[in-house]
């Protein structure tokens, strides 16, 4: 499993980075998790063609998560045109806001025609599902987004990968970590605890208990990210390869 880190950024663009998308590539299939609002540049800025994804895993419905799905749908309808059909995933709620946010960016645009088939299909929590080559299963976890929000666990390959989505430290983020190969993990906060969200001082404590055989933290505020020499658990950047 390889995992590229296009974007790394929390909600407001703090260090320069770009909102939440990683690439997650097994064996030939390839998806993205989560699709922040600025998640095309990130993608195209690191030369990843947007129609080579094939499925992307959408954890909780902010701006900064699935803000950039209408931009990613409408570039393979309008920029480089897209055939293979895009299958999108998340949360109960999901279809719905992604129809309203089509339609406050570009009018008209849910319901166009275009020369592939967006599936949407959403996803009820501890249900494992293989979609296009990977085997997803989604944890509730502790954040308000307005629906569901979730932690995901992505098989592929022999290998497994969690994302923490945003949350505080819950159950639902203990049961999706444990035996992962590889735990990506926000971490809004240093030592200020904030509802719905992480801190290091909280990872740091509970590392033992998330039950991941490695972390990597993101979605970091600038308390973080003055903070990144002193850390003793690795954070990821814009541009981030690593293979599992």
């Amino acid at each position: 499993m390889r995992v590229t880190f296009a974007g790394t950024g929390d909600a407001f663009g703090s260090g320069g980075r770009f909102n939440t998308c990683f690439m997650v590539e097994a064996d030939d299939a390839r998806a993205l998790i989560d699709c922040g609002a600025s998640s095309l540049i990130a993608l195209k800025g690191l030369g990843i063609d947007p129609n080579s994804i094939r499925t992307i895993f959408i954890s909780h419905l902010h701006g900064d998560h699935f803000g950039g799905l209408p931009f990613f749908i409408l570039d393979g309808q309008f920029g480089a045109v897209r055939s293979a059909p895009l299958t999108v995933t998340g949360p109960p709620g999901l279809e719905r806001r992604l129809g309203e946010a089509m339609e406050v960016l570009f009018p008209r645009s849910s319901s166009a025609k275009r020369p592939f088939e967006v599936e949407i299909i959403e996803l009820p929590a501890r249900r494992p599902r293989g979609v296009n080559g990977f085997e997803i299963e989604c944890f509730e976890v502790e954040h308000f987004s307005g629906a569901p929000s979730y932690a995901q666990r992505l098989r592929g390959g022999g290998r497994t990968f969690v994302y923490s989505g945003d949350t505080q430290m819950c159950e639902g983020l203990v049961a999706a970590a444990q035996g992962a190969h590889l735990l990506v993990c926000e971490c809004y906060q240093y030592d200020k605890p904030v509802r719905f969200h992480l801190d290091y001082r909280t990872i740091a404590a509970n590392r033992g208990a998330l039950g991941a055989e490695r972390i990597i933290l993101t979605h970091m505020s600038p308390a973080m990210l003055d903070r990144l020499d002193a850390l003793e658990i690795e954070t990821a950047h814009d541009g981030l390869v690593i293979e599992l």
